[in-house]
């Protein structure tokens, strides 16, 4: 799928930034795994998984309770 989206000539990203921007927001909403992220964003895997803490988000993207059930059940 391709799609056009305009942006305000102020907003000084490059098409890579971009991407890269919207792949982490995608991947940290659940809606991409970190292997689509990162083709999404033009990277390997471990590229994208390393450049993530620059856009303010964490690997490990599940709700606490999901973690709460996992320590209860080990």
């Amino acid at each position: 799928m391709n799609a056009v989206l305009p942006l305000p000539d102020d907003i000084d990203l490059t098409p890579s930034e971009l991407a890269l921007t919207l792949a982490a927001r995608l991947y940290e909403q659940g809606r991409l795994s970190a292997g689509q992220a990162a083709q999404l964003a033009g990277l390997s895997k471990r590229g994208f998984v390393e450049l993530l803490g620059s856009q303010d988000v964490s690997l490990f993207n599940f709700p606490a309770e999901d973690l709460a059930q996992d320590v209860e059940r080990a």
